[in-house]
């Protein structure tokens, strides 16, 4: 029973491996413990793995996001209020460390609680005793707290930004999660998985990843981890047998970026073009602007220099240098063709020199 309610995590990779079974060690043990990890690594799945294998798996495992809630609310949702604790409560309401007696609660985001709910954390965590808000009774509760962020906590208590107490308590022991990029080998075992699964929603038959997607989604930093590669994965593949395609899927480096439009809110495209700012190191390459030609020759000298040093760096891979510059692949293959770059070594003009280029 317990192995049909264990959430299911695929990876093979020796780093995940190796993270799976610190869990497997700590779980068994009614310590509370903090899993870390970068959005997106699957710190949720983590914990639900933690309270299904442990000496509570049939008890309830509970979860909350400390992050969507307001200070007043966080307490209320946590620890319950009585009735006329604040303006709307009109009756008693139980929080989830009562819901959650006798297993596990999860607490995600735990690093943006306020101090005063951290305050009433410590002493729950500590002795099991808790108070609801607008109450004056003690109460008690047979909790494990299992507790997620994706920042750095040891640092934010030196700098007072986290209770260091709270965090004594909490770090009984910490699993810390690898993220994607760290586990090439999983990459096209998750993107299988996640396309399979589109695949059977539509009621068609998948027919595969090309090699050539594959290789491409293996070189991506995939900063949003698991959770972007899912989306990816599954946006693609329903593009393309939404388009009755029987070929294997390719890679669409402009399916990267869903908001990708030429009709994307003008706020937005602003956004997008200040994020294309080059790093000191970039920009220290970039010639200085020159006042006797048009702002339109300059404008294009300052992107194609960024487009060349963005290619020269990595070696002419346009997936790279897009990425490098903040943008999405479509984005680069359109300035690449505004300014004439050929699918060749460089751009077809003969007075220019241009980086040689590679595609996907």
């Amino acid at each position: 029973m317990i192995g049909e309610q264990t959430p299911q995590l695929i990876g093979e990779d020796p780093s995940w491996l190796a993270a799976q079974e610190h869990v497997s060690r700590l779980a068994p043990l009614d310590r509370p413990c903090l899993i870390i990890g970068e959005r997106g690594t699957g710190k949720e799945l983590i914990g639900e793995r933690m309270h299904f294998l442990s000496k509570r798996w049939d008890g309830p495992f509970v979860k909350v996001n400390c992050a969507a809630l307001s200070e007043q609310l966080l307490d209320s949702e946590l620890f319950g209020h009585e009735r006329g604790a604040f303006t709307g409560a009109t009756e008693r309401r139980l929080g989830r460390f009562e819901l959650a007696d006798g297993g596990t609660l999860f607490l995600d985001e735990i690093a943006t609680a306020s101090m005063q709910v951290q305050e009433k954390l410590l002493r729950v965590v500590e002795y099991g005793e808790f108070q609801r808000l607008g109450g004056e009774k003690v109460l008690t509760t047979n909790v494990r707290v299992v507790a997620a962020t994706n920042v750095d906590l040891p640092s934010k208590a030196a700098t007072g930004d986290f209770r260091a107490d709270l965090l004594d308590r909490l770090a009984f022991d910490v699993v810390t999660l690898p993220p994607l990029r760290a586990r090439p080998a999983d990459i096209s075992l998750l993107a299988d998985f996640f396309a399979r699964r589109m695949a059977r929603e539509m009621a068609e038959d998948f027919p595969g990843f090309a090699p050539s997607a594959i290789a491409a989604m293996e070189a991506h930093n995939w900063p949003g981890n698991v959770r972007e590669l899912r989306n990816f994965a599954q946006r693609i593949t329903y593009r393309a047998l939404a388009e009755h395609q029987t070929d294997p899927v390719q890679f669409d480096g402009g399916a990267l970026d869903p908001f990708d439009s030429p009709w994307r809110p003008a706020a937005s495209l602003a956004a997008a073009t200040a994020q294309t700012t080059p790093s000191s190191d970039t920009a220290a390459a970039l010639p200085p602007p020159v006042l006797d030609i048009s702002f339109e020759d300059q404008t294009r000298l300052f992107e194609t220099s960024l487009i060349d040093t963005a290619l020269s760096a990595f070696d002419g891979h346009q997936g790279k240098a897009a990425r490098a510059l903040d943008l999405s692949y479509h984005q680069f293959r359109g300035l690449l063709k505004k300014h004439g770059y050929g699918k060749g070594a460089g751009k077809p003009q003969p007075e220019t020199n241009k980086a040689p280029i590679r595609s996907m």
